[in-house]
């Protein structure tokens, strides 16, 4: 197991924190987006950037890179502000968001961005492709793992559960689902619109090995990754515990800031929060 240090810990909290800055100015400059579920994906983002996988901002296609895909498109905020903050483009390019012309769209574009390994946006699809990713990397004898960020609405997708059943049964243990699982989604909670819960006991009967996980604990999810690792023989499902609008008290746990983004004096107070 790879060491789990204090100052390294330290770090990827720095690095989320910096995504959620980023995740609200790019938003208030936009004037729209997706904010809720974008601030609570991005302690997960800032381990996986930052820690977890092997790549190399340089080299964007290099052949043997570990690949990340964000089956829930629509937080696209918090992937470009993973990706600006590991240097694949400047950052100055995030004020860009959802503007006519640029790269920065308001789901994610793989033939206009450098990192972007999937155009998704349609729920229930990034999934499949990471599984598709996976079973490449296999037949080709590859060491690149996959990892996708699916939102707990959107495993109300029948496409997911196939997907999951392909994983499992290929044994696609260079593949790891991520769940955030804040309980929201753009219609109210996810008990209450169409619930897919037990969410971990569903990925197990699916034949996930899961861990289940506090998702803004940065010590958790580098053990999890870390367990996801080691293991042979089966895919791993993180089911990470969030809170919709992590950061920011006004937006946390509010199914209204799902889909909306914040007036310049809520920039204001945001940034003030995130920032301490």
């Amino acid at each position: 197991m790879r060491p789990i240090d204090a100052t390294t810990i330290k770090m990827v909290e720095d690095k989320a924190r910096s995504i959620r800055e980023k995740i609200i100015t790019m938003l208030g400059q936009a004037g729209s987006g997706h904010t809720g579920g974008s601030l609570s994906s991005a302690d997960l983002l800032a381990c996986l950037y930052f820690w977890e996988m092997q790549v190399d901002p340089q080299q964007p296609h290099w052949p043997e890179r570990d690949r990340f895909v964000l089956s829930k498109g629509h937080a696209a905020p918090v992937l470009y502000a993973a990706l600006a903050e590991r240097e694949y483009f400047p950052a100055e390019l995030l004020n860009t968001l959802r503007q006519l012309g640029s790269p920065l769209q308001g789901h994610p574009d793989m033939r206009k961005l450098p990192g972007v390994e999937a155009s998704t946006g349609s729920l229930g699809q990034g999934v499949s492709w990471a599984v598709g990713m996976a079973l490449a990397a296999r037949l080709d004898g590859s060491s690149s793992r996959i990892y996708t960020l699916l939102g707990d609405g959107e495993l109300e997708e029948g496409m997911v559960w196939e997907a999951t059943m392909a994983a499992a049964h290929y044994k696609l243990d260079n593949l790891v689902l991520m769940i955030d699982y804040n309980g929201l989604q753009i219609d109210g909670p996810i008990s209450e619109v169409m619930s897919p819960e037990p969410i971990a006991d569903k990925f197990r009967a699916f034949g996930c090995h899961v861990v289940e996980i506090d998702g803004h604990s940065v010590e958790q999810i580098m053990a999890a990754l870390d367990e996801a690792r080691q293991l042979k023989g089966r895919p791993t499902a993180i089911v990470a515990r969030t809170i919709k609008g992590k950061g920011c008290s006004f937006m946390e746990n509010r199914a209204e800031w799902h889909g909306t983004a914040p007036k310049p004096d809520e920039v204001e107070r945001a940034l003030l929060e995130i920032r301490g």
